[in-house]
């Protein structure tokens, strides 16, 4: 199969093309052509958002409240410790 996805620098495919293609209406849709478009890289977690977006929404109201709401460490410091973990996971953040 061909890829005819543009992608920025460093990214890799995903091993689902038919989800990372979707144009399904959504603020992810949205975002993702404009980082192609600037051909910056960005989350590839964002296709699946894109995709299901019903499916997906307390999926991203979770991560942000686990990053953003309140705790004991401030929000630098759990970007940091997630950041780690995806470079420990060959994963980008």
């Amino acid at each position: 199969m061909s890829d005819d996805i543009k992608r920025g620098p460093g990214m890799k495919p995903m091993f689902l093309p038919d989800v990372e293609r979707s144009e399904n209406p959504s603020v992810y849709t949205t975002m993702i052509r404009d980082r192609r478009a600037a051909g910056v890289e960005y989350p590839q977690i964002w296709h699946m958002f894109a995709y299901l977006p019903k499916a997906t929404e307390h999926l991203a109201r979770f991560t942000q409240e686990i990053l953003r709401g309140p705790a004991p460490l401030s929000p630098g410091m759990r970007e940091l410790i997630a950041a780690y973990t995806s470079y420990r996971n060959d994963c980008p953040f």
